[in-house]
């Protein structure tokens, strides 16, 4: 039913090959769409948006000061204090017993 079809990846202007068992895998998940990458251009892709994850297209995580409830260091953390619950700095940090609500 399928057959190999020469496919120019957009990003670098090579010509891959679209296997039959490719087409076949990409009407079974409903992709209507051909690829318009290249196998190694699609990789390097991913890999990229995977290194961005704590950068790059995503902003850098939002730090706030605060005062370690253990210690007194003065510390950053990833949320807002509310001043109802104590704050750990890394090294005082540690699974801290919970209320279960």
């Amino acid at each position: 039913m399928y057959q190999d079809k020469v496919l120019t990846c957009k990003e670098c202007g090579r010509e891959f090959d679209f296997t039959a068992s490719e087409q076949e895998f990409y009407a079974e998940k409903g992709f209507t769409n051909e690829p318009g990458r290249c196998p190694e251009c699609r990789a390097a892709r991913k890999a990229e948006a995977r290194g961005n994850r704590g950068g790059g297209y995503r902003s850098e995580r939002q730090m706030y000061p605060a005062v370690c409830a253990e210690c007194g260091k003065d510390t950053m953390v990833p949320f807002q204090p509310s001043g109802e619950k104590p704050v750990y700095c890394r090294d005082c940090f540690k699974p801290q017993p919970r209320n279960n609500w």
